[in-house]
């Protein structure tokens, strides 16, 4: 049966995702984590997790979900008069890219009802996006302070243990052992994101097979040199 490699002990947590997915704990997202761990008490009912693109916050929120049952919309899906329904089966939702919505009059709006209803219905809302509300250029007034006021705390490009822990993963699900010297070459050339490291285990995955070979650092440089 092909596993790990047994030459990489990580010493991380693991969380519990959709399906049979796991969500690897690490200094970069604990507190994202410790804050998902507090609900429903949290002190508001919103909550913003924040950080670049790949940095894990979809996969924080999908954790999340599988919790709570949320609906996920995207801010231009917001309409005034569809918005109970979001609330109405479990009185959560998650909203992805909120930042996105914000300059937007009608959306601005939108979402400053939703926090409204969420607030009277003792319901939360999950905003993910890349900064902090303080940088999303919201023009409401209300919509700005209630936001200001939510906790928002922030997740980190994934660190060398942490990047190394899911590619090993991600060979894994595909059952492909590779050796520590491939993985520590990853970590030290490659973009440093959680989606970065999916299309380049797919791209080794791939030209192994077309090689008929094993994954190899000299291997791995070529991958990466194409991409």
């Amino acid at each position: 049966m092909i596993g790990r490699p047994a030459q990489l002990p990580l010493d991380l947590g693991h969380r519990a995702a959709m399906g049979a997915d796991d969500f690897l704990v690490a200094p970069s997202n604990e507190a994202a984590v410790s804050w998902l761990d507090l609900w429903p008490n949290w002190p508001a009912p919103a909550l913003v997790i924040f950080g670049p693109a790949g940095c894990g916050k979809t996969h924080l929120a999908q954790v999340w979900r599988a919790r709570t049952q949320a609906p996920r919309v995207e801010p231009g899906e917001l309409e005034i008069d569809t918005l109970p329904q979001l609330l109405a089966r479990t009185s959560t939702v998650v909203i992805d890219n909120a930042d996105s919505g914000t300059g937007d009059a009608r959306i601005e709006r939108a979402l400053f009802h939703l926090y409204n209803l969420a607030r009277e219905s003792g319901g939360h809302l999950l905003l993910t996006a890349e900064s902090a509300p303080a940088h999303w250029g919201i023009k409401l007034p209300d919509l700005r302070s209630r936001l200001l006021a939510a906790p928002a705390v922030a997740v980190g490009a994934p660190d060398d243990a942490l990047l190394a822990a899911i590619l090993v993963k991600l060979f894994a699900d595909r059952q492909v052992r590779v050796g520590a010297d491939v993985v520590g070459f990853l970590v030290t050339h490659m973009e440093r994101s959680f989606d970065a490291a999916r299309r380049l285990v797919a791209d080794l995955d791939a030209a192994a097979l077309a090689a008929r070979r094993r994954i190899t650092v000299p291997l791995a440089r070529r991958v990466l040199e194409r991409s």
